[in-house]
């Protein structure tokens, strides 16, 4: 039998423990909460910067009267920028997908199209960010593409599920168009085991 004092004792030390417990989780939850915060911060103000390089872009091409030069974009340079008009979707393209590059905005694949050029043009982005609004796409639905060399326009016509390794969505195509790519489904935890995959064609 455990004296009162000694009971009296582990109650407290229970309690303290509880306590700190308590104060440790609030802190992690603060800390997570204000990262989350700081990287939509980080985001919208590289997508401002993004836009900016864009219409730069845009103007020396006016003036010059010549394609600028991206031949051999490095990962993070913005090569243009993606609108889908009803999903109200507005981000920047950039080159690469690291897990940096896609936390600011959409990614070219590499190995595929440049955006603004003939063939298929792939982009990936993440399924929590920018392209989330990718679940209520639907056929017929319009995207465009601006880049310094002008404005394409593409129209949906098909939306599928694919394995992670199904590389031949991204297989290059005689014809202009887009496959825009990102983790499936939407709201899974974890890794996602598929990839959900839209193509739309140039109208």
């Amino acid at each position: 039998m455990i004296p009162d004092t000694e009971q009296q004792k582990l109650g407290q030390r229970n309690r303290l423990f509880l306590r700190w417990t308590w104060w440790i989780l609030i802190l992690l939850g603060a800390l997570a909460v204000s990262y989350v915060v700081l990287m939509l911060l980080y985001a919208k103000s590289y997508q401002e910067v993004a836009n900016t390089a864009l219409v730069q872009q845009m103007r020396a091409k006016e003036q010059r009267n010549v394609r600028p030069s991206i031949d051999a974009p490095k990962e993070g340079d913005v090569l243009g920028r993606i609108e889908i008009p009803r999903l109200g979707l507005m981000v920047a393209i950039l080159e690469g997908t690291r897990s940096r590059t896609l936390n600011v905005g959409v990614g070219h694949i590499k190995g595929t199209a440049l955006p603004g050029e003939q063939g298929n043009i792939g982009i990936a982005g993440h399924r929590d960010t920018y392209f989330r609004a990718l679940k209520d796409i639907q056929s017929g639905d319009e995207i465009r593409i601006q880049t310094a060399t002008g404005l394409s326009r593409y129209k949906v016509d098909r939306v599928q599920i694919v394995a992670p390794d199904d590389i031949q969505v991204l297989a290059p195509s005689a014809s202009s168009a887009i496959t825009l790519v990102t983790c499936y489904p939407f709201y899974f935890i974890g890794a996602a085991p598929q990839r959900y995959v839209v193509h739309a064609y140039q109208q």
